[in-house]
């Protein structure tokens, strides 16, 4: 992902992002000009508790080079009244494993590489120098905060305690002794300042989200380097909070990354190596493919406390959430056969399950799980399927899920009502769940303590999930020798699909009713067509039916709207306040995970279709489906919001920009679960 000189203006580079993670829950993450347009942009953004209780540590580290007595700025930052110009001397952005910034001053080059320490809270920027001309020097002044990643410091003034030896700082601010901010350079001479604060930093994404957009930061001091006349030099700055800061190699960092990558890439045996002449259009796949496992890896996280891997929901904001956790899960850690993460990421999800309720997140304060989902605990039977159909490991779903599996159904069928889920099997087979007050689906926006799409009652996503978590038990029961457990979980599938055939169906609006008594129009009726065991049959004229209306009404190139045009409540740009963007969030906005659901569906029917003449006519579909899937989101990966990545959601309307999260771990999966037609 290459952006060249004629499209480094200020106006497109601030509207393109990148993010880096170091594999615990920190991350690095900017725009392609350096300029920082949200709050949770910074070099070092450290979790304390790992992944959890995020900090902004370092924001910024801006560079100057002084050639002949005149300072040039390379920096770029916004405030409201002055933007300064450093990328006006930008000369490319790229970015694969790590961000590569090139600049070119005079007859000075200068290339910029951000890497972070992977498994530690340490970022580093490495410079290799060029310069043709009499010598220069080059200055670099570290901006840093000390502030959870959601709030901001709008009036603050920092106490900073300095411990200068040579080039190595120890940062104390506004007296967290506790966890010290450790600066290196690998030469050069550290100039302390007292008492300058970066005032007024504006973020123009976050005015767009209805925040106060304007932050105070500290600027401890500079560091300066002498870049002798006709040289080449490479320096190296590092921050940290560990103390042995000066014992890392920045640029071990970058080869470690690009070491550790390529291995994920090499094992993953999805770009064929071998070959020794590929076509532009296989290159154009490899790098594509590249693209979507560094992202993939970014997601997968490790919990110190847990002795476990989980994976981050997306990027800059989110925890692992266990509902979005296992939809990305076959994308992320399957399709690329990394089976051992695989299975330490189940063991996550069932580590609290808690009266059969699978966690559906963890507090980003003090990790309490939370058990707001109805979803979750029925998502990991397919996605435990799923494992055992890419690894045959029945041993290890025996020994470790089995029982808590069994433990899940049998929990709701007695009835649940932890955090007032309100769950309960009632006796038409279909499960009932959640209150006006509660928001436990997937559609689970809450504004002011007021669910804005509750959905409360016989969910249709909630009980297609039942119906396929039963037939997966039965089937599991019978290969465990358990015949009687496995008529049982048969008698409860075939009660609830039987109870489903009669009353989901809506005759007038060709689809399935979104949840029984409301008719909206909504693509969670895809779940009925896309499991495992459809509760849908696949080869019915219902199902045809469905996927023609979700096709009119809810599909774009971007993904499924989760609200038809001309429902009550429908929008379709995702803009404002948080009120406004709450009580949008999944009225009429497109999101791209969705697209896996109707990919499934598409598959499921071509598979049920026996007539040859009209088999052919499903197969065309999903052939193109997932070419122009390719094709809209190849251009988006190398040329939108944030590179590499793709965002959680999309507006309904055009020019269909990318909102939300910048990269979003079930976009990534679903998406490239199609590109590469598994």
């Amino acid at each position: 992902m290459e952006i060249t000189k004629e499209k480094l203006n200020l106006e497109e580079g601030l509207k393109k992002e990148w993010v880096i993670s170091n594999g615990i829950g920190g991350f690095s993450s900017s725009t392609v000009i350096g300029a920082n347009t949200r709050k949770y942009h910074g070099l070092l953004i450290a979790p304390l508790t790992p992944p959890a209780r995020r900090f902004l540590v370092l924001s910024k580290l801006d560079e100057s080079i002084e050639i002949r007595n005149k300072k040039y700025d390379l920096y770029t930052n916004v405030c409201e009244s002055f933007i300064s110009r450093g990328y006006e001397y930008q000369e490319e952005f790229r970015k694969e494993e790590v961000p590569v910034f090139q600049y070119k001053v005079g007859k000075v080059e200068i290339t910029k590489m951000v890497c972070m320490e992977y498994g530690h809270n340490t970022v580093g920027v490495y410079y290799k120098i060029k310069n043709d001309g009499t010598k220069a020097k080059l200055t670099l002044a570290p901006v840093v905060n000390f502030r959870d990643f959601h709030r901001m410091n709008t009036d603050h003034y920092f106490d900073i305690r300095q411990t200068v030896n040579k080039t190595k700082v120890k940062l104390i601010l506004d007296g967290n002794s506790q966890t010290p901010v450790y600066m290196h350079a690998s030469e050069g001479e550290y100039k302390e300042h007292q008492n300058d604060t970066f005032l007024h930093m504006f973020y123009i994404e976050e005015e767009k989200r209805g925040f106060y957009p304007e932050e105070n930061h500290a600027v401890p001091g500079v560091y300066e380097i002498e870049i002798p006349a006709k040289t080449e030099k490479e320096i190296s700055f590092v921050c940290s909070l560990e103390e042995n800061i000066e014992q890392k190699n920045v640029k071990k960092f970058v080869n470690n990354e690009k070491i550790r990558l390529g291995e994920t890439i090499k094992e993953s045996l999805l770009i064929d190596d071998t070959k020794q002449k590929k076509t532009k259009k296989e290159i154009e796949r490899d790098e594509l493919i590249k693209s979507y496992l560094i992202a993939a890896d970014s997601f997968v996280a490790y919990r110190p406390a847990f002795g476990l891997h989980t994976i981050l929901a997306g990027y800059p904001w989110f925890l692992d959430w266990g509902r979005d956790t296992l939809i990305a899960f076959e994308g992320l850690l399957l399709i690329p056969k990394r089976f051992e993460i695989a299975k330490q990421v189940l063991l996550t999800m069932v580590r609290d399950v808690k009266f059969g309720l699978v966690p559906n997140g963890y507090s980003g304060y003090d990790n309490r799980p939370l058990y707001n989902s109805v979803d979750a605990s029925l998502l990991l039977f397919e996605q435990i399927q799923k494992y055992i159909e890419y690894t045959g490991d029945y041993e290890f779903v025996k020994e470790k899920l089995y029982p808590i599996l069994q433990d899940v159904i049998e929990n709701y069928c007695q009835g649940i009502d932890v955090d007032n889920n309100n769950i309960y099997l009632d006796t038409d087979g279909l499960i009932v769940s959640g209150t006006e007050e509660t928001q436990n689906t997937w559609m689970d926006a809450k504004y002011n303590g007021v669910a804005v799409t509750p959905r409360n009652g016989k969910a249709v996503e909630v009980n297609s999930l039942w119906y396929n978590a039963n037939r997966i038990m039965a089937e599991l029961t019978k290969k465990f020798g358990h015949p009687i457990l496995s008529k049982k979980y048969k008698e409860l599938a075939e009660k609830c699909k039987k109870s489903f055939s009669e009353k989901f169906y809506h005759e007038k609006k060709k689809c399935l009713y979104d949840v029984l008594g409301d008719d909206k129009i909504r693509p969670n009726q895809l779940f009925a067509l896309s499991l495992t065991y459809p509760v849908l049959e696949p080869n019915s004229v219902e199902a045809k039916q469905m996927i023609e209306t979700v096709e009119k009404k809810l599909l774009n190139a971007y993904g499924l709207k989760t609200l038809a045009r001309g429902e009550e409540n429908y929008v379709e740009v995702y803009e404002g306040n948080p009120e406004k963007r709450d009580t949008s969030y999944h009225q009429g906005i497109t999101w791209p995970w969705l697209l896996g659901l109707y990919y499934d569906s598409l598959k499921n029917v071509l598979q049920a279709t026996k007539k040859e003449e009209e088999k052919s006519a499903w197969k065309e579909k999903l052939e193109k489906f997932r070419d122009k899937t390719t094709k809209t989101f190849q251009r988006e990966i190398l040329d939108n919001g944030c590179l590499g990545g793709i965002a959680e959601l999309y507006d309904s309307a055009k020019p269909q920009l990318p909102k939300g999260t910048i990269n979003q771990a079930w976009s990534v999966a679903e998406v490239f679960r199609i590109i590469l037609g598994k």
